[in-house]
């Protein structure tokens, strides 16, 4: 089981988060085209290698947060809390 470390509750168990989807994505105006919209909505990145991605603390605190990830290994790279900026880590997808 993977162990993620909450930036409020510090370390629990996988059970008690939820993923959110990749991180870091600026939503569009209401005024882009329908090709833009539907690029935003279903079309994510899917990298090998370090992801950023949202987390939810569920079953904990409440809160969300951000996470760095290997998608191969499961490693947690760093975590950090919502409105920071996302570390800059060796050989990850931004």
């Amino acid at each position: 089981m993977l162990r993620i470390t909450c930036p409020y509750c510090g370390v629990r168990d996988q059970a008690e988060f939820r993923c959110g989807g990749p991180s870091h994505i600026a939503r569009p105006s209401f005024e882009v085209s329908d090709r833009v919209w539907t690029d935003y909505l279903f079309n994510r990145d899917n990298p090998k290698g370090i992801h950023y991605e949202r987390w939810l603390h569920e079953f904990g605190c409440g809160r969300w947060f951000n996470l760095a990830r290997d998608t191969v290994t499961h490693q947690v790279h760093a975590v950090y809390r919502m409105g920071e900026s996302k570390p800059t880590l060796d050989g990850g997808a931004s």
